[in-house]
């Protein structure tokens, strides 16, 4: 059966340093994937090898059995959605009208593509920013924007990079929740994370599929609900983590140890 997204021995090297080594993953249709590592494990190079933006120096990347490097501008944005952690606004556009662009792959009328994205803006608490420009959104402003882009692109895939940056805690939850929703919807999902306590907020822990990186190769694969991963993510990261039990969930922590 073919796969949603496969990595096959894909490696990236500028000049002396190694970004990914001969990292080769498979992800399936409707999987979600969460990505997590230190800083320069390579989570965010592999990304954009899956969006053509970085291409390997061997190997390669497929997205339903298609290089992702041949595929057309439209077709792949029909495949494959991308939310970048950091936005940048260069372009007085409002809000509605940045949304309305990222229909662009769709032939349809500027107002089937204003309509699109009036929902979109809507379904990620996004609408009072629809008539301001988004060069004066706050960075978090900004960042629902572009999540509401994504969901107006509704493609198959969709490719994460920490997408609850620069948000506050209640609206990282809501963006988790969010995220839990499309999935559902029957999206495949590959989403960087900091935070794995964030990842409960999806549903399903047993589902959820967590890839360890380290130095540009897959450290470990486990479920989010696997009884070893805070010792997994203890050793990944160089710290001892402890698991606390709350009263709806289960929380990873850095172990403390008390001062004497």
């Amino acid at each position: 059966m073919t796969a949603e997204l496969e990595f096959l021995g894909v490696t990236v090297k500028i000049r002396e340093r190694m970004l990914l080594d001969a990292l080769t993953l498979r992800v399936e249709r409707g999987q979600f994937v969460a990505l997590i590592g230190p800083n320069g494990a390579g989570k965010t190079t592999l990304l954009k090898t899956a969006l053509a933006l970085r291409p390997p120096t061997s190997g390669s990347v497929h997205v339903r059995g298609s290089s992702v490097s041949k595929l057309e501008a439209r077709v792949r944005a029909a495949e494959i959605g991308w939310l970048p952690q950091h936005i940048r606004a260069d372009e007085p556009l409002t809000g509605l009208e940045t949304v309305a662009a990222s229909r662009f792959r769709f032939h349809e009328s500027h107002a089937a593509s204003r309509k699109a994205a009036e929902r979109a803006l809507a379904r990620v608490g996004a609408r009072d920013y629809s008539a301001r420009s988004v060069t004066e959104l706050s960075g978090g402003e900004r960042q629902r924007v572009a999540f509401a882009c994504l969901v107006a692109q509704e493609a198959n895939t969709l490719l994460f990079d920490e997408p609850a940056n620069h948000l506050d805690p209640a609206q990282q939850l809501e963006i988790y929740r969010l995220l839990g929703e499309l999935w559902r919807e029957g999206r495949t999902i590959v989403c960087i994370n900091h935070d794995v306590n964030l990842l409960s907020h999806l549903g399903d822990a047993a589902r959820v599929r967590i890839v360890g990186l380290c130095a540009g190769r897959i450290a470990f694969e486990a479920s989010l609900d696997d009884g070893a991963l805070p010792e997994r993510l203890g050793a990944l990261f160089g710290v001892q983590m402890d698991s606390i039990q709350g009263i709806r969930q289960r929380f990873i922590v850095p172990y403390a140890r008390s001062q004497s």
